[in-house]
């Protein structure tokens, strides 16, 4: 029989534990067995999160309607994707978050 008033939690808040967040949003409380590992060295969490560095890339202006995104192609690269730049407004990469727009030439 399962206990129905007794639940357990993936994840605990910060105030509960575990101050530093990592970029998965991954934090442990106080008696979580995971936290043995940071016990005689502070918990190293990249702050450079993939999402916010990709935020800083300017949108490209394109004067094709459709672009191909490969990632920067090579072995680092993603699968090449094609992206429709006929609405306005940036489109972005789906695997790196690159962003494209179509430059109006009236």
């Amino acid at each position: 029989m399962i206990d129905a008033t007794r639940t357990q939690r993936t994840y605990a808040t910060v105030d509960e534990g575990d101050t530093q967040v990592t970029h998965t949003g991954q934090v442990f409380e106080k008696d979580d067995y995971r936290l043995v590992r940071f016990l005689n060295r502070p918990k190293e969490v990249n702050k450079n999160w993939a999402i916010t560095l990709i935020d800083q890339v300017p949108p490209s202006p394109e004067k094709d309607r459709i672009v191909a995104c490969d990632g920067g192609g090579g072995p680092l690269g993603h699968p090449k994707v094609y992206i429709n730049l006929d609405k306005p407004g940036n489109h972005a990469c789906g695997y790196c978050g690159l962003r494209f727009y179509k430059e109006n030439h009236h």
